[in-house]
């Protein structure tokens, strides 16, 4: 067990000389605790086999279940998975935002995080600003897995309890004085055109206006 760094952020105007503490830290396999715009999530560098494998451990997860990931811009999304016109049209009308797109999984992404018998992905590109600061610092995309504790029905209304949970387990802890969470990411399976729902969560609206997908 570590004993974390505590870096406060400003949600709008976050300190460089704090982000690039935090990512040199993930260049070398760290694991932080960090608010995205859908809440606090775990991360680490999708390129440090080690930290993930520890994030699992930290979340109980199995080794089969498939880790979303952060991804800062749509160009990037095609990097790490095969992105239809439509799924690339329908993407770019969402993001950034609280939105997840499960698609298939491009050579780039690691298996550690794959789910092994589909080989699809979940990726997402967040609106706030400290993990797009974060994201374009680091340069590779951040596993990113939803802080949750256990006696919390909604993880959103109460961070202090999160990060007493999680924050003697991770290396780095970016907190602020306030959060914008919008709540649980909407997650949209694209691995084929016919897109449908995995998941009904933050910002349904839009999605029923930039979309056809039947609920």
């Amino acid at each position: 067990m570590s004993s974390a760094v505590f870096l406060k952020m400003h949600p709008e105007n976050p300190d460089l000389h704090k982000i690039y503490k935090i990512v040199e830290a993930l260049r070398d396999g760290a694991v932080i605790l960090f608010p995205t715009d859908t809440g606090f999530c775990l991360g680490c560098a999708i390129s440090q086999k080690n930290a993930i494998e520890r994030l699992r451990r930290l979340r109980k997860l199995p080794e089969h279940k498939p880790l979303t990931f952060l991804c800062d811009s749509l160009s990037n999304i095609a990097e790490y998975a095969k992105v239809s016109n439509k799924a690339y049209k329908t993407i770019k009308g969402l993001i950034p935002g609280p939105y997840t797109f499960v698609l298939p999984s491009s050579p780039s992404v690691p298996k550690i995080v794959l789910d092994p018998k589909k080989k699809t992905t979940g990726i997402r590109v967040p609106a706030d600003v400290l993990s797009q600061t974060l994201l374009r610092s680091l340069k590779v995309p951040l596993i990113a897995t939803s802080a949750k504790h256990n006696e919390l029905f909604d993880h959103y209304t109460a961070p202090e309890l999160i990060i007493e949970e999680f924050g003697n387990q991770v290396d780095y802890v970016a907190t602020a004085d306030e959060y914008g969470f919008a709540g649980e990411s909407t997650v949209i399976d694209m691995t084929s055109d016919d897109f449908s729902f995995i998941r009904h969560g933050a910002g349904m609206e839009k999605v029923r206006e930039k979309t056809d997908i039947e609920e």
